[in-house]
């Protein structure tokens, strides 16, 4: 009878942080794509625009002008989701109508003036003002009694919704866990309760064992493919030190949650050799004022490309009515990006660059 084996063999694969499952299928693809270089039509940035609302002294579409800064630059959206001036109200019929006012803030964070950089391009020194930004406006914000759980993101690339090239990301603040960090924060809690540690710390250890989804690691960070990733090239920053919040981090570790950032997007950029799109965000406690001892703060990508720069992955049919399913397996993932190097692509030597 024929062994079961990861490689080779239809399975689903547990995702403990959110209690849910992925079908995996990698007989479907026995040699999966060579990761070709296709590239898109390039878009020429400038490094100021002088129609960009994000660059310095520019003025927005509320007619505001922002100031002529230098390092980062953080201010409220514009055209928030949410607002902190909601009426306090329910909406009840029944047990099946059911809808409640949801007030918070949204921020915008402008990592650079520079409008033709992005997190790929951008030096380490550059990304840890962005990362002391994050902290400063989750320290500012967690002090509202009213925010109940902080939200860090960023979305790359037109294809990610994003409407402007400009480096930035966006903070939602709001009164309520929204769903995702809603099912982590119980599934965390209810593994420290039996365990006495947290999901990470000990998925970490079972990467070392294994090696092959680890896509690199410096003094207090590691980059994996986790064995449950969903899109073709997913990736967690997992701090080695368990955490609760960002807040929680050195100097040192600042640092080193800098550099990770900057080579694992620089790493997605030489896949296909283009400006590749993704989601990213921070998942961490909620700011309640709780210790939160089952948390462990992590960053998550999100990217679609599959097979090239111009083939993505698409969230249809089986997916959308049943659960997640991907052909090449995470360890295929891990691979490919361990693989690249951290220089970007637009600044390698000639000698750099392999024979073809």
């Amino acid at each position: 009878m024929t062994q079961f084996d990861l490689k080779d063999h239809s399975h689903r694969r547990y995702n403990p942080l959110t209690g849910e499952w992925i079908q995996v299928s990698p007989h479907r693809s026995k040699r999966p794509w060579q990761g070709q270089v296709e590239k898109t039509g390039t878009q020429t940035l400038v490094a100021f625009d002088p129609t960009c609302y994000l660059c310095p002294g520019n003025v927005r579409a509320n007619g505001e002008v922002n100031p002529a800064y230098t390092s980062t630059y953080a201010f409220t959206n514009d055209f928030a989701a949410l607002v902190d001036d909601v009426p306090t109200g329910e909406f009840r019929d029944s047990e099946l109508l059911i809808a409640k006012s949801e007030a918070g803030v949204c921020r915008v964070i402008c990592f650079s003036p520079r409008h033709d950089l992005t997190v790929a391009e951008m030096d380490t020194a550059g990304i840890r003002s962005v990362v002391d930004l994050w902290i400063e406006e989750y320290t500012t914000l967690s002090k509202n009694k009213n925010i109940e759980y902080i939200q860090i993101f960023e979305n790359k690339g037109a294809v990610m919704g994003c409407s402007n090239p400009h480096p930035h990301g966006q903070i939602w603040a709001q009164q309520s866990i929204p769903v995702e960090p809603a099912k982590k924060q119980q599934h965390q809690f209810e593994y420290f309760k039996r365990k006495g540690t947290t999901i990470l710390s000990d998925y970490w250890n079972l990467e070392l064992k294994y090696k092959e989804r680890i896509v690199f690691e410096n003094d207090h960070f590691a980059v994996v493919v986790p064995f449950w990733a969903i899109w073709p090239f997913e990736t967690m920053i997992i701090p080695k030190r368990a955490m609760a919040r960002i807040t929680d981090m050195t100097e040192a570790e600042r640092d080193t949650f800098a550099d990770a950032y900057r080579r694992m997007a620089a790493r997605y950029d030489n896949l296909f050799e283009v400006s590749f799109p993704y989601s990213a965000g921070i998942h961490q406690a909620p700011s309640d004022g709780e210790a939160h001892a089952e948390w462990h703060w992590h960053m998550v990508f999100y990217p679609p490309l599959l097979r090239s720069a111009t083939v993505k992955k698409f969230m249809v049919g089986y997916e959308m009515l049943a659960n997640p399913q991907r052909d090449i397996t995470p360890e295929f993932s891990a691979d490919r990006l361990r693989s690249l190097s951290d220089i970007h692509f637009k600044n390698r030597v000639v000698s750099e660059i392999p024979n073809p």
